[in-house]
C-alpha cells in the first residue's frame, strides 16, 4: 500500500560519465514507484515547490508522507 519516491538535486549529464549516472536513474527507477530528477522538472531542493510537485504526481497528501 506505500508508494515510494526518489527526489534527485542532479543536471543533465552529457559528459563521459554519463552511462554511469543513467544506469544509477534506471536502477533507482526498477526499485521505486517515481524518480524524480531536479534537472527534468527544473526545481531543486530546497525549494519547497519540488516537494509540492512530488505530491502531486504521486496523488498524496503532506499528512500521508
Amino acid at each position: 500500500g506505500f508508494k515510494t519516491c526518489v527526489l534527485t538535486n542532479n543536471w543533465v549529464d552529457d559528459g563521459a560519465g554519463r552511462f554511469r549516472t543513467a544506469a544509477v536513474l534506471q536502477r533507482l527507477r526498477s526499485r521505486f514507484d517515481l524518480v524524480l530528477e531536479s534537472c527534468r522538472i527544473g526545481m531543486r531542493k530546497p525549494d519547497p515547490g519540488i516537494y509540492s510537485y512530488a505530491l502531486e504526481v504521486l496523488q498524496a497528501e503532506p499528512r500521508e508522507v
